[in-house]
């Protein structure tokens, strides 16, 4: 009966962090969607950039739907192809538009530093652009 219990816990473990990571891919993506038509961003964003942003966005999202069951390592892949996509970015944006993230117009999502880059989705901890609004 222990070792039942023991073997459940050990899948159930694993599903908590294949789900932790799926949910950390989602958020991240729909946080950068959001972002990307905040006014105040879109706006400061080279067309090429937004273009190729948006299809990573979109791309990674119609991934997520298509991929309910995926393993954790699957999506935090993904997630490291769309931060490969949307760092350079917003780093980008982010030094046109004054130099320190936090100095940005519109006060951008993750914007506090915490997390490496401070983009949106990055850390969980950082508020949303609902939230900052």
């Amino acid at each position: 009966m222990v070792s039942e219990a023991e073997k459940y816990k050990a899948e159930d473990e694993e599903a908590a962090s294949r789900i932790s990571a799926k949910n950390g891919l989602e958020s991240y993506a729909y946080s950068l969607r959001n972002t990307t038509q905040d006014e105040k961003v879109a706006g400061q964003l080279d067309a090429d950039d937004k273009k190729k942003l948006e299809e990573a966005i979109n791309s990674t999202i119609s991934w997520l739907d298509e991929s309910q069951e995926a393993s954790k390592e699957e999506y935090e892949e993904k997630q490291k192809e769309l931060e490969g996509v949307a760092n350079p970015i917003m780093t980008k944006m982010y030094q046109a538009a004054g130099g320190a993230p936090g100095g940005a117009p519109g006060g951008f999502p993750g914007a506090g530093g915490a997390a490496p880059g401070g983009f949106p989705g990055a850390d969980s901890s950082e508020p949303t652009v609902e939230e900052l609004d």
